[in-house]
């Protein structure tokens, strides 16, 4: 598998754990690791940080 397939692979698994609800911790990925970043950028695609004008 060549970088690229790797990212994409880490954002559908961020994806996915997003989707099910997992905790945004649970990355297997070690910080540094740019397949962190594409976890993270699935994760949050899927659930996003909830936004609050009023607090």
């Amino acid at each position: 598998m060549d970088s690229r397939e790797q990212l994409v692979h880490a954002v559908n698994e961020g994806n996915l754990a997003g989707r099910n609800g997992t905790a945004r911790t649970a990355c297997p990925y070690p910080s540094g690791d740019l397949r962190r970043t594409a976890w993270i950028r699935g994760y949050n695609k899927a659930n996003p940080f909830p936004i609050d004008d009023e607090g």
